[in-house]
Formats: C-alpha cells, structure tokens, sequence
C-alpha cells in the first residue's frame, strides 16, 4: 500500500477508523470522510501518527451529492491522487415492517444504497477521466444473503442487497478500466454501530447479550474486531488482489457458513 492514496467513508469510528489506520500503517496516503468532521481529522491525525505521509480528515455526508463531490476535491488535492476507495459509510435502524417510518427507510436507504453509489460513482469518474486503475471496496453484510433471526431488519436489509447487487454489475462495468469492485462482508463486528440505537444502561445491556450470543452462535465463539475486517479491506484495496473483481469476501467467524439446524 505504500505510495497509493486512499479515500474512506464512515471512517470516524468501528470499521472504517479501521482501515484507515491499517493503510496508514502500511505507508498508504489516506483521507478520512465522515459526517462527524472533528471525528474525521482526529483519526486523520491518528493515522498521521501511525506513518501515513499525508492523511486529512473531511466532513462528509455521503447521502448528499454535493458533499461527495466535495469531499473528493478536498481528498484528492491533499492526496495527490487516488488510488482506492472504501465505501464504508453506513447506518441501521431495526422495527418491524409494519412499524417502519416511511422517513427511517429512507435514511438506511440514502445512506447505506445511495452513499454507496455516489461515493462509488464519484471514485469512478475521476479514476476514468485520468486513465487510472484502482480498487473500491463497498461494506456489504450477511443481512444482503440470509434473513436475522432476530428480525426487524428489513431496510438494512435491502440496503445492503443493492450493495452486493452493486458490486457485481460495478465489477463487470470497470474490468475493461482495470478498476475493481469488491465488496467485504463483515459479520457481527464489535464497533459503536451495533448497539447504535441504545444509550446507557440499555447499551452495556445490549452488548453483554449480544457477546454472550455470539460465543452460542458464531461457529468462532466471539464477535469481530474491527482490525479483522480491516486486513481484508487493505488486501482487496492492494495490488496483492489484482486478478480479484466483483467478489465478496466474507468475514464473519463462520456464520454464514452454518445452518441453524442441528440435525
């Protein structure tokens, strides 16, 4: 990764701080977009301090156009360049469908499906214009393959089917360009995002039942760390998966992998 400039989204906290920090340490130029913009520039200073030679941190709403298109003229002229794209930003709002707020579905969808493809598109654009080759790797999730038992997961659902669906058609548009398109499929991954809907009590609540189910569920007895995903990210970001387009690469301790029979 050392001497390739790469963009980020979601990159305040959880995974997408993750990767930053993972192509910092291998020498990788990066810049870290998200909502939040002080979390942007703290992790962008962090990854600063962890060997990046130029990393900045930009407020981003991935949801907006202009934002976007924003964010990549910041990036690209502090970079230099741009070289590889994690589409990572995301959100999930849980209630059963006959619950749903019209104005919920729309958030995970705008964020999650739409975020996704204008960050992607953007990428593209530039990447096409200069003749460039590259690599995008979007964040899809087990929820895009398989129903959650615990259910009201229906927009993040749908959110990150068009994801993977994405990647697929992305893939066989750019192969021509030498552009990538991947996606990494984490599993349950102990970041902020998966008790974002708690505070509190409710939280710590939340998380020690959600631990404690993973080591009964999780054919690895455990919950993901971030780190985890974020080797699998900076592999498909780099020329090490070259010959690797339109794939899913699936970090999930095994759980989709498993039946929920026992006999």
């Amino acid at each position: 990764m050392r001497g390739r400039s790469v963009v980020v989204t979601g990159a305040g906290s959880g995974i997408g701080r993750a990767v930053v920090l993972a192509c910092a340490r291998r020498g990788a130029s990066v810049a870290a977009l998200d909502i939040d913009a002080e979390r942007a520039v703290s992790v962008a200073d962090e990854a600063s301090a962890a060997g990046s030679p130029r990393a900045v941190g930009i407020g981003c709403d991935v949801s907006v156009e202009e934002s976007v298109r924003g964010g990549y003229d910041q990036a690209v002229e502090a970079l230099s360049g741009l070289d590889g794209v994690c589409a990572n930003a995301g959100v999930e709002i849980n209630a059963p469908l006959h619950e749903f707020e019209l104005e919920q579905w729309r958030r995970v969808l705008d964020v999650n499906l739409v975020g996704m493809f204008l960050t992607c598109r953007e990428a593209v654009r530039r990447l096409v214009e200069t003749g460039a080759t590259g690599s995008i790797v979007c964040t899809s999730s087990p929820s895009a393959f398989v129903g959650f038992a615990g259910g009201g997961n229906s927009a993040y659902a749908a959110s990150k089917g068009g994801v993977s669906a994405f990647v697929r058609s992305a893939a066989l548009d750019y192969a021509r360009h030498g552009i990538r398109v991947n996606a990494v499929v984490p599993g349950a991954t102990d970041t902020p995002m998966l008790v974002s809907e708690r505070d509190g009590a409710a939280r710590d609540d939340a998380l020690r039942h959600i631990r404690s189910a993973a080591q009964e569920q999780i054919p690895l007895g455990r919950l993901g760390r971030p780190d985890e995903i974020a080797a699998a990210v900076v592999w498909l970001l780099s020329p090490e998966a070259s010959y690797v387009t339109g794939a899913h690469l699936v970090c999930d301790g095994g759980l989709l992998a498993k039946s929920a029979n026992d006999f």
